[in-house]
């Protein structure tokens, strides 16, 4: 007996990558059931709507969903601007999802809670690959139990952010002034802009979310005396958010880590670095962080807000009941664990993959998009479409496409983690055997190749 080709493609998530799955298994005929937590689709971007992407329209648009809307009449709107979260829903987003091939399909304030498989919990391992998936949604209406012949969780980890404390719970008195510390980017300079304006914020985190949120800081201090911030970051070596400036393909994001390293130089931002938080106190109505450093605890403040931008992690709960095969400390995929882990990987992308890298021993279950990576940061939408792409044709059948799978990303411009703050500059001129070459997976065979002929310190975290 197998599960009946009848049954639905169950996608959880309506982001762009989840609705480029849902178009890719359209349009090779296969029944799709797409799920989305909120209100409507794409309701995670909308959370940091205000926030202007550093990748251009172009980049943001899955190849086969751009051709089935231009099949009805739809044109990208400025290719090379760069879009702000909501412009991106607006502008296309909203659009795919709106298209009579994919709108019967998508269900918002839908959200799939559980994942197992109907009369076999996850030790049964008898003819489980025959049990059609049994998925637990909640709505309005209250809890049902749908089936589904394959799953691919596309559900993002944006409603799943770390904690501020560094031992990955929340620190001692997090909870108690949750109040006070937004996770994420606010919007500083619109609706949330009062809550910032005249006060002294601290930012934790060393990613994009943090250099956002603190040129936006600065911006507000320039019209609002009295505004300021302080960047806490847990490790020492900033050289991923500072970037490789003009080598970067991608020109707004070398743009972003350069004003940020600027906001430090000069002084308008305080810069605490190798701090690891381990409380929040109030004290004379205001915040102060203690934290463990190379030399004891400190305490960072007072300080009247903080923004944890300290990044997001999976929600495996909904899996519980699966036989998933995860990465031990980053929780995404275990196949893609070696190349994206940030305390080995050192040049910002990741080689080609798909549907063999993202499925489980759980027959027909695929984890996509930024939750394949688990905590791992800077994850690329061009990424998930390929490997929605891949993962679709295998569903179909189609192997032949489901392993060609090619993933040419943008060039980062910095291919070593290893190096201090101070060796910035040096970083900046990309790896050491020269710019890093366009393929994703060159740049640390350029490092050593350089470093086999004595060229200083190389990538990879190889110290020559």
């Amino acid at each position: 007996m197998t599960i009946a080709e009848d049954l639905p493609v169950a996608v959880i998530g309506g982001g762009p990558v989840g609705l480029a799955a849902a178009t890719q298994l359209v349009g090779r005929g296969i029944p799709v059931k797409l799920y989305e937590a909120g209100a409507q689709v794409g309701s995670n971007l909308l959370d940091w709507g205000h926030v202007r992407l550093f990748t251009p329209f172009s980049y943001c648009v899955d190849a086969v969903a751009r051709q089935l809307l231009e099949s009805r009449g739809w044109r990208m709107s400025e290719p090379e601007a760069f879009p702000t979260g909501k412009e991106l829903v607006d502008n296309y987003v909203a659009p795919l999802a709106s298209l009579p091939e994919l709108a019967p399909s998508i269900e918002t304030n839908a959200r799939v809670i559980a994942v197992s498989r109907w009369g076999a919990d996850k030790v049964l391992t008898q003819g489980r690959e025959h049990k059609p998936f049994m998925l637990i949604v909640e709505t309005a209406a209250g809890r049902r139990r749908d089936s589904a012949r394959a799953v691919i969780d596309a559900s993002g980890t944006w409603q799943m952010p770390n904690p501020l404390g560094a031992g990955g719970i929340p620190a001692e008195g997090e909870a108690e002034l949750a109040s006070r510390i937004a996770y994420g980017i606010p919007d500083v300079l619109g609706k949330d802009r009062l809550l910032y304006a005249g006060r002294t914020t601290l930012v934790a985190g060393s990613g994009h979310s943090a250099a956002n949120a603190l040129l936006e800081l600065a911006e507000l201090a320039e019209t609002e005396p009295g505004t300021s911030a302080i960047w806490l970051t847990r490790g020492a070596d900033l050289v991923r958010i500072y970037g490789g400036g003009d080598l970067d393909a991608l020109p707004a994001r070398g743009e972003l880590g350069s004003d940020a390293r600027d906001l430090v130089e000069s002084g308008r931002v305080q810069l605490v670095t190798g701090f690891a938080t381990t409380a929040i106190r109030e004290v004379d109505a205001r915040l102060q962080v203690e934290g463990l450093t190379a030399d004891g605890t400190r305490t960072v403040g007072p300080v009247d807000r903080i923004i944890a931008a300290t990044g997001q992690r999976p929600d495996l709960s909904i899996t519980r009941e699966l036989r998933l095969d995860l990465d031990p400390w980053l929780e995404g995929v275990k196949a893609l664990g070696p190349l994206i882990d940030p305390n080995e990987h050192s040049c910002g992308d990741v080689p080609p993959h798909g549907h063999r890298e993202l499925s489980h021993p759980e027959p027909g279950f695929y984890t996509v998009g930024i939750k394949s990576y688990g905590r791992a940061p800077t994850f690329l939408l061009l990424t998930g479409y390929e490997q929605v792409r891949s993962v679709a044709a295998a569903i179909a059948g189609d192997l032949a496409s489901a392993d060609a799978v090619h993933l040419a990303l943008p060039e980062t411009g910095v291919c070593t983690t290893t190096r201090s703050i101070s060796s910035i500059s040096a970083a900046s001129k990309g790896c050491c055997g020269g710019p890093a070459p366009k393929e994703v997976d060159a740049c640390c065979v350029a490092d050593a190749e350089a470093k086999a002929v004595g060229k200083g310190v190389c990538g990879c975290g190889v110290a020559a």
